[in-house]
């Protein structure tokens, strides 16, 4: 049964502390086969993807093809599955919906305005989400409090309200840039082929640029926009 909120504040409390192996293990042991982690194939995701599959060989994977990916992109996507031996289940936003968005504002409206590029992540990322979280109990991600302003508050185990109240488990939030490249590098794992061409956050490829030396490593997604508008919606609720 899914978790009450109190059930899921208490859990916070208990497992903030813990290793990100611990609760990594917590969220498989209370939740599998109704878990899955979320990757974007970036190297936070493919970190709790590693950690998360010598717990559980068979743990459910899933990502967004929004249809405006980096050829990078799903090239990774063939190497998780060869290099882990899962089944990546990829996620597409739903045809009319992009098609009807498209014709009434163009390809390329994310420049438009802050509006009309939530418009745009929403129908082609929050959307798809949205639905395969409907079949689910717990969610993981590879959040990490020192990405970005709008995530310094988040938990490591916290309570989804806009997908109906379901469990997140974010297993390396207080984790550190440094620990992430220690950890990769020591368990070899596969990484983005983008981050050796100056990029540090990767998204679509019309919303993601290399970014500079000393720039915070999220400058470079939406880099058009204010920094305090830089979330799609799948982690922070579009305004």
């Amino acid at each position: 049964m899914p978790l009450v909120r109190e059930e899921v504040q208490d859990w916070a409390q208990k497992l903030e502390s813990e290793s990100a192996e611990a609760v990594l293990r917590w969220a498989l042991d209370r939740f599998y086969p109704r878990v899955a982690l979320s990757n974007s194939l970036q190297i936070e995701d493919m970190v709790v993807l590693d950690i998360a599959w010598r717990i559980q060989p068979a743990v459910r994977v899933f990502t967004l093809d929004t249809g405006r990916l980096h050829q990078e992109t799903y090239d990774m996507m063939d190497r998780v599955r060869e290099h882990y031996g899962i089944e990546l289940t990829v996620l597409f936003p739903d045809s009319a919906e992009v098609e009807k968005m498209v014709r009434a504002k163009g390809l390329n409206l994310f420049y438009n305005s802050t509006d009309d590029r939530h418009e745009c992540c929403g129908v082609r990322k929050v959307n798809p989400l949205q639905k395969h979280l409907a079949g689910l109990e717990a969610w993981v991600t590879g959040l990490r409090r020192d990405q970005w302003a709008t995530r310094t508050d988040i938990k490591k185990v916290e309570v989804d309200a806009a997908n109906g109240g379901i469990t997140k488990v974010n297993p390396i939030a207080d984790w550190s840039w440094e620990q992430l490249e220690q950890y990769a590098h020591a368990h070899k794992v596969p990484r983005h082929p983008l981050y050796s061409k100056g990029y540090s956050s990767i998204g679509c490829l019309p919303c993601t640029r290399p970014t500079q030396p000393g720039e915070n490593p999220r400058a470079g997604r939406w880099w058009w926009e204010d920094d305090s508008k830089k979330e799609c919606g799948l982690h922070v609720a579009r305004s």
